[in-house]
């Protein structure tokens, strides 16, 4: 039995309420025991069926799917030191740049991160665009 303690109009109480049976429960009020009758019936448990998490994802031949490091990057490539996302690409194609200019800016961990070229050279590919979401190591530009 669960036990409630009221006090109405400065009079003090002490219910204990017992079984409920087809709408019928068994109270009792100050050690007077009572039979109440529910207005509607009383709501059974309602058991939930959480869904069980699904599996990895496995390729063809069975074997777990996992993300893979960047490819390694080459001679002229400017790569990002930490993930991040793309705030902007200052290069284009074909230009010419020297090893203390800004490339990219890299929003990472709420700051603004001047990615530098690192060295001279010129642009033969840009590798993203302002908005993307890269891992380090990824390669922003490339240079010639």
């Amino acid at each position: 039995m669960k036990e409630y303690k009221y006090k109405i109009n400065g009079n003090k109480y002490t219910v204990a309420v017992g079984d409920i049976d087809n709408n019928i429960a068994q109270i009792e009020v100050n050690g007077v025991p009572y039979k109440v009758e529910l207005d509607r019936p009383a709501a059974t448990a309602v058991k939930v069926n959480t869904p069980r998490p699904t599996a990895a994802p496995r390729t063809a031949s069975g074997e777990k799917v996992i993300a893979s490091k960047p490819a390694a990057a080459g001679k002229g490539s400017v790569v990002a030191p930490l993930p991040g996302v793309v705030i902007s690409v200052n290069v284009k194609v074909g230009d010419t740049v020297k090893a203390a200019d800004t490339v990219v800016m890299l929003e990472a961990m709420k700051m603004e991160n001047s990615i530098r070229a690192g060295r001279d050279g010129k642009v033969t590919a840009i590798n993203v665009n302002p908005g993307d979401s890269v891992l380090e190591g990824a390669v922003l530009v490339t240079l010639e």
